[in-house]
Parts: C-alpha cells; structure tokens; sequence
C-alpha cells in the first residue's frame, strides 16, 4: 500500500520560505502569483493492506517525527 502525507504551515504561522519564492516568481516575471505557502510531501510505502493500520502507523511517524504540530498541520491520502 502507498500512502502520501502533505504537511504544511498552520494559518497564521509566518512563512519567510514562501515569502522567498513569492518574490523570486515575481522577480521572473511569473504573473498573477497572489502569495505562496510551501510544505513538504512525503511518498511513504507501506508493507500492509490493511488500511487502519497504515493510517495508524503514519499518523504516528506524522505525530513524532514528519510533522512539527505546534505550526504544521499533516493530511495523510492512502493511494
């Protein structure tokens, strides 16, 4: 089973890497950027097809280690 897990900044937390690549489109040339977020992706594969298990199992590698939970927020998509 292959799962990805989206992690990125909760609303209202400051976010100086999508500032940067904000103006770096801009200063490109790129139109019609409004602002920019970035996050992190991870493509996990799991060795189970049993679907509460993997959730359980990536909400805990979210919870101690991909994900800091104070700012960041994950969602988990079994694919």
């Amino acid at each position: 089973m292959k799962a990805r897990v989206t992690v990125t900044l909760k609303n209202g937390v400051l976010d100086p890497q999508g500032k940067a690549i904000e103006g770096a489109l801009q200063s490109l040339g790129v139109d019609g950027i409004g602002s920019v977020r970035q996050g992190k992706v991870f493509d996990i594969e799991l060795n189970t097809t049993d679907k509460a298990k993997a959730e359980a199992s990536l909400k805990a590698a979210c919870e101690k280690l991909l994900a800091n939970t104070v700012i960041e927020n994950y969602k988990i998509d079994l694919i």
